[in-house]
């Protein structure tokens, strides 16, 4: 019976990949490239190749600051899909799982398929899967069941999505794996919404830990929950955005290595004197709101004399709560 599937599934995908369905397809695409490529036979059972302890332990160190900022996430994501027998896996960009989580009881059968720490899950080793196509194709997706290319891959459901540093380069993969048959391909769609606003969170934490004093911004874009962050500094100059606010701004990395107001970028910018006398006018109402509203308070914290501020205050129209 096993060698009637393995057969069976290898015909398939030998079929597809030698018809024109490629074009049309990105599984199918995936699949000429597991076998043309990378050379890759469906029918081959050898065994998921993993990490030394040695080896892990610098993949881990990689993208240390990342798998901080994930834990969290991780956590609330397994929560979510740890109760209907799914495993939660952070890949780097190579493929390879840093960081799991999983219940205990079903640790065995996870090990078994490989779905651990320190295993090897891109391309070119496992052929079209979660985690590996995910970091091909750059695109959060999922790979149910038979759509995975080897044979013995064929009993799990894999949803992926990528994972971007501050600088929106691909670093890592966020995966949710399940081994269960009665996992639905439309269960498989729900868990991969869940997988992509996990995957968004720990983008916006790592962002945050990246610019650490820096004010975060929500780029003005349609989709508010597509994680379009920009970093600003004291200067009100744009020091960072995330990948999705440089898609959707037009940014690129030559934009942010040059001095960038962020009024500018966000629009907000206004030309003549009325800007210096809204950043003057900025400057005195924080003073007094810090000084309680007392004008010799704040025009000592400011160090100018009261009569000065006096008559800043009147000039600039800034009205006091005392």
């Amino acid at each position: 019976m096993g060698e009637n599937l393995s057969g069976h599934h290898a015909d398939r995908i030998q079929a597809a990949i030698t018809s024109d369905a490629a074009a049309k397809s990105a599984l199918v695409a995936s699949w000429r490239r597991s076998s043309n490529l990378h050379r890759l036979d469906p029918a081959d059972r050898s065994p998921a190749r993993y990490l030394t302890e040695f080896e892990l332990g610098e993949a881990r160190q990689r993208i240390e600051p990342l798998v901080r900022a994930a834990q969290s996430s991780l956590d609330r994501l397994y929560l979510a899909v740890g109760g209907v027998g799914c495993c939660v896996l952070l890949a780097d960009r190579d493929g390879v799982p840093v960081e799991r989580r999983g219940a205990p009881v079903d640790d065995e059968t996870f090990h078994c398929w490989g779905l651990w720490t320190g295993s090897v899950w891109n391309e070119e080793s496992q052929g079209t899967n979660g985690i590996g196509t995910c970091l091909v194709e750059q695109r959060a997706l999922t790979i149910h069941r038979d759509q995975h290319f080897y044979t013995c891959n064929t009993g799990l459901s894999c949803t992926t999505a990528p994972i971007y540093d501050h600088r929106g380069d691909l670093v890592a993969a966020l995966d949710v794996s399940s081994c269960r048959a009665d996992l639905t391909e439309a269960f498989a769609n729900l868990i991969s919404m869940a997988v992509i606003d996990a995957a968004r969170r720990i983008e916006a934490e790592n962002f945050k830990i990246a610019f650490p004093k820096a004010r975060i911004l929500l780029a003005p874009v349609a989709d508010k929950g597509s994680g379009a962050l920009i970093a600003v500094d004291a200067d009100d100059l744009v020091v960072g955005a995330t990948r999705s606010a440089r898609l959707a701004l037009g940014m690129t990395q030559q934009c942010l290595d040059k001095p960038m107001p962020a009024a500018d970028l966000l629009g907000w910018a206004k030309d003549g004197p009325e800007v210096l006398a809204e950043a003057e006018r900025g400057v005195l109402q924080r003073a007094l709101a810090r000084a309680d509203g007392n004008v010799s308070a704040a025009a000592q914290a400011l160090g100018i004399s009261r009569a000065t501020l006096h008559r800043k205050l009147n000039r600039l129209d800034v009205h006091r709560s005392h």
